[in-house]
Parts: C-alpha cells; structure tokens; sequence
C-alpha cells in the first residue's frame, strides 16, 4: 500500500463500511458471484481510491504532472494487489502545470470574480490590469480590422456570447408563467442572433479571434461556455496563442459585459500563473490477470483516466477509473485464474479526441482480434442503466443471460438498446467498436452530469454517490467473469446501417480514427 494510499484508508474506514441492510437475489447458485456480492459490498476500497485520485492527485490534464502521477500510483496500486500492471508510452504532449487564477474587478466597484485560466493559457506573469471591452457589432471585416487597431491594444476582450440570464431554464419552467418563459427564450434567442452576427462580422472563423486580438495587443483573452447550470465554469483549451486566456462562470462575465454595454467602463486585475514544461511522454496504464485456458482472447475493462483540469475531473472520469480499479481488485482476490486474459485500460489523451485508445487499438491488433469484450465506463456517478450493444447483432443474446443471473438489486433498472448502433466517437469503445471488435459503453444514470460536473469546476469529490459507484464496481466484476466463463467467443455478425437520409446512399461502419500522437 503506498503511503498516500494507507493515509486515506486511515481515515475513511467508517465512511466506506457497507451500509446496513443490504441483500442480494441471485437466480443462480455460483460461488463466485455470491463471492463477487461479498467482496464488493462487505470490503469495498472505492472511497479510499477516490479520495485519493480526486483530492489528493485531482485534475489529470493530458501532459501535465499530475496525470503522470495518477498513471503511476495505479500501477503500485495494481502492483500492491498482485495484478500485472505497467504505463505504455503512445505519444509525447505538451506538459503544462497551471497556477492560481485570481481575478477582481476593480471599477466601477470591488469584486473578486469567478475565473480561471483555460488549459494550456501562458500566464500573465505577474499582476495585470485593464479596461474590459467586447467584440465589436462591426459593419464588416474593414470595420472589425480597424477596430483591431484602434481599440484592443492595453484591454481585455470579451469573446463569447453573454447570456442575459444565468438562471437555468428548469427554474423559469417551474417559477414563471407561459408568458414569461416564452419572452426570456425569445429575447436569449435574439441576443444569441445579434452575437452570432458579430462573429460573422469580422470576417474571420471564430478560432482565428483569439490569435488576431493576440497580435493586436490585448491583455487577455475573457471567455464564458456555460453548462446551464448554476455556477459552473467550463475551462477547456487556449490552443496554442500566448495571450492569457480567462473563463469565467456565466454570473460573473454576462457582470463584466453589461458594465461595459452601459458604459460604467469597467476595469479588472488578473494574476494567473502558469508554466510550460516542455514535451513528455504520454501513457496509458495497463493492468493484466492471465488467462489459464484461452489467453489469446481477451476482456477489457476500459476508462480514461485524463480529465479537464477546471476541478478534480470526479465524474469525467474518476469514477470510471476506480470502478474498473474496484472490479479488477474483485476480480483478483476471488477469480485469479481466469479462463480468458482480464485487461484493464485506464487511457491517456481521451479528452484530446481518444488518442491513448486509438493508439493501444492500432498498436496492438492482436488485442483487437482476440477481444471477447470490452466494457467502457465514462459518463458520471450514477447507476449503470444502459447497455447499447452498438450494431453487433448477437450481443444482446450474451448480455441478456449474463445479466439474468446477476442480482437483481443491480440488474434491474440495466436496459439493453439491442441491436443498437456503432458509436463513432463519445467515448473509448469506439476505438475498438470501429475494428468491428465488441466493445460497449456501460451508460449510467445522469445525476445532473450536463449541467453540473461534465467539463466543469463543480466536479470533484463530494459529487460522486459511492452507492451507485459501488454497484457498477459489482456488475462490471460479474459480467467480466460471466463473460469469461462464457464458451465461446463473443460473435461478431454486425447490423446493416440504414442509408444516409439525405444522400440515400448505404450505410457504412464508422472508421477509426488516428490518434494524435503528439502535440499539433
């Protein structure tokens, strides 16, 4: 046990005992499920594994320390628990540490503002202060140009649409009348149109505003990418411009636009720290437990392990990580001589579009080709409740009779989307789901994952519900053995796609795509 492991184990041992009352219904009389139940609820390590990963690790952007760190305390987590385990390098990334972030507004009166330097932003250096002002309502590119000269050098720009309100719209439904709901739709509509217009106005794609307000010497660059809900900052990359870019909670930047609208001229005060640390390598983490009768084909328990860095990524995916973490544990201590191989995968670069299971999938075909099934966990805390077997026409047979002899208390609310179609890029199956390899995603129940954690600075620790958490440790565990035990290998007869509405022409399977192996 590593030390920063033991010192959350001591701590939490009365937060992640069982809780009380708990049952189980099998439907089968098999040692090892009951095992699995026993292990999973009697002697669960989530907590301890969370806490560790999200509090103290915390965010895991793809490059930087601290996702170096999470890859190599899984491997000693692995390692401490007698289960084959090593980081495989896949590619290089720019490594990039952030800072704090503080930001006030100074006129026309104090304020400390909610903001944070995007990913991969240079820092200010030291503190910086300005006047705010906004992309410009410009008759066309000539106007927009001679703005550029004139008005940007020595200020802070204001880049994304303001929104006239930061209330979400399940509180208008439910406070407001018809009427009411109607007008504030209408008139955030409007306001979105006349922004949109802006944009088109400058001639440029909207990528490139960012570099041109660079070039025309602004102090920074102000963003706002709001998830409709309350609070929220969504922080995710600066690219590669070396102004310092800043994103904000919808409260806070629609303040600092309607200032400057109405002419209070409002000034701000940034200090962000930041450092680039050059080009390193970038891994996935690999867990084994050999298989004793058919080793060439194999299960993959799959989950990213890199996040955004605006909080310690809970959701997205650090509760993906320690459920395949928690069943692989299970897995070892009560079925260590499985008929087929276990694997587990816990990616690097899934937020960059895939790149650490694109590139384990290209790298290693025979994976591929031997793979029974993989199981992909990515989307929040909640209860596993959708299984999309995605186009192959004979999974849901083996889901349907794993799933029938797993408890009901966990299986029960589990619907199969049969025969489903290929995903082509939401997560990491559909690395191997375009190699015509099963691969699935094990969908979970929502918990506000849109609005409040996905890509957010909301998602840390005390969003995640270890209860559910808990339960999908449990099922991935009895549907990685069950399908190990299965007899045969796991068919691969696919669906045929419905044509293209528009074109008409005949539906194909999606096609991989190549991992982006290094910087752009």
């Amino acid at each position: 046990m590593t030390t920063r492991f033991m010192a959350a184990a001591l701590v939490t041992g009365v937060l992640a005992a069982p809780l009380p009352g708990v049952g189980q219904t099998f439907a089968t009389e098999d040692p090892i499920l009951e095992q699995i139940w026993e292990e999973g609820t009697e002697r669960s390590q989530l907590y301890d594994l969370g806490q560790v990963l999200m509090d103290a690790i915390g965010p895991r952007l793809t490059g930087t320390p601290s996702l170096q760190e999470a890859h190599d305390w899984i491997v000693g987590t692995y390692r401490e628990w007698g289960i084959e385990a090593e980081n495989e390098q896949y590619g290089t990334w720019r490594s990039w540490e952030r800072g704090p972030t503080h930001v006030d507004l100074l006129e026309p009166r104090v304020r400390t503002l909610e903001g944070m330097a995007l990913a991969w932003s240079p820092g200010t250096e030291d503190w910086v202060e300005g006047p705010v002002t906004a992309l410009p309502e410009a008759d066309g590119p000539a106007a927009f140009q001679q703005w550029l000269q004139e008005e940007v050098e020595g200020r802070f720009v204001l880049t994304s649409f303001p929104q006239p309100t930061c209330r979400p719209d399940p509180y208008w439904e439910e406070h407001a009348s018809e009427d009411t709901v109607e007008r504030m739709r209408s008139d955030r509509e409007a306001a979105s149109q006349e922004w949109t217009q802006r944009l088109l106005s400058s001639g440029m794609h909207p990528a490139q505003i960012p570099q041109a307000l660079e070039e025309a010497g602004a102090l920074g660059v102000l963003t706002s990418n709001w998830s409709e809900g309350w609070g929220t900052i969504r922080v995710f990359s600066a690219g590669t411009q070396q102004a310092p870019s800043v994103a904000f909670s919808c409260e806070d930047y629609s303040l600092m636009y309607r200032l400057q609208k109405n002419g209070h001229e409002p000034v701000i005060r940034v200090n962000a720290e930041a450092e680039f640390l050059g080009e390193v390598p970038t891994f996935n983490t690999i867990g084994r437990i050999e298989g004793t009768e058919r080793p060439d084909e194999y299960i993959l328990l799959s989950a990213h392990l890199d996040t955004w860095d605006g909080s310690s990524g809970a959701t997205d995916n650090g509760t993906g990580t320690i459920t395949m973490m928690e069943a692989m544990r299970i897995l070892r201590e009560v079925y260590p001589n499985p008929r087929r191989t276990i694997l587990v995968g816990h990616w690097g670069g899934e937020e960059q579009g895939l790149n650490g299971s694109a590139a384990f999938a290209e790298d290693n075909p025979e994976i591929v080709e031997g793979l029974h099934v993989a199981l992909n966990q990515d989307n929040g805390t909640g209860r596993i409740t959708e299984i999309d077997t995605q186009g192959f026409l004979r999974a849901g047979e083996y889901f349907s009779r794993w799933l029938s002899q797993v408890p009901t208390e966990i299986s029960a609310e589990v619907s199969l989307v049969v025969p489903g179609m290929p995903d082509e890029g939401r997560s990491d199956h559909a690395s191997f789901v375009c190699h015509q390899a099963p691969s699935f995603r094990l969908g979970s129940h929502e918990w506000d994952y849109r609005d409040y954690t996905w890509h957010t600075n909301r998602d840390t620790f005390d969003k995640i519900v270890f209860d559910e958490v808990r339960s999908n440790a449990i099922l991935t565990a009895m549907l990685v053995y069950l399908a190990s035990e299965e007899p045969e290998q796991m068919a691969r007869d696919l669906r045929e796609l419905p044509a293209d509405a528009q074109s008409g022409a005949a539906g194909s399977w999606p096609t991989c795509r190549e991992p982006l192996r290094a910087w752009p």
